[in-house]
């Protein structure tokens, strides 16, 4: 692949195009783009072929759960831990730091208000405390 005029079935056939299966066939393709990428002024068959390579990369990437559907307490949790807070941090929002103890630990629920508190705090949208599947409503204390 270091020829200026390399042709689509060259390309083929220095690294054929196939299903990303594994982390290391994804390191590998990337390899391949980045490479491609560098060279600047492309062909239009070398167009064609990153294009097949980034269509795997992109299918690959689709299947794979990269971003968990967190929400509630445990993104609670996690902007915690993110940010190096402490409980007694969090005593503006929700009045006591045993109320703060009592939610981390499951044995309350988040409300609304705490809700909208917590994303002006971490400057986030109120919706991301929210999951993703609207059928999951019991972290929700309804006050």
């Amino acid at each position: 692949m270091t020829s200026e005029n390399t042709s689509y079935t060259d390309l083929l056939i220095s690294f054929p195009p196939r299903p990303i299966k594994s982390e290391e066939d994804f390191e590998k393709t990337q390899v391949i783009v980045d490479r491609l990428l560098d060279r600047g002024n492309l062909t239009e068959e070398e167009e064609d072929y990153l294009f097949v390579l980034g269509m795997l990369i992109h299918e690959y990437e689709e299947k794979q759960d990269l971003v968990p559907d967190i929400y509630g307490v445990e993104l609670l949790k996690v902007l915690i831990e993110e940010t190096n807070l402490k409980q007694k941090d969090l005593v503006s929002i929700f009045k006591t730091e045993s109320i703060v103890s009592d939610i981390l630990k499951g044995k309350r629920k988040l409300t609304v208000e705490h809700i909208q508190k917590l994303g002006e705090f971490f400057k986030v949208s109120p919706a991301v405390f929210f999951p993703n599947n609207p059928s999951t409503r019991d972290f929700l204390e309804v006050a």
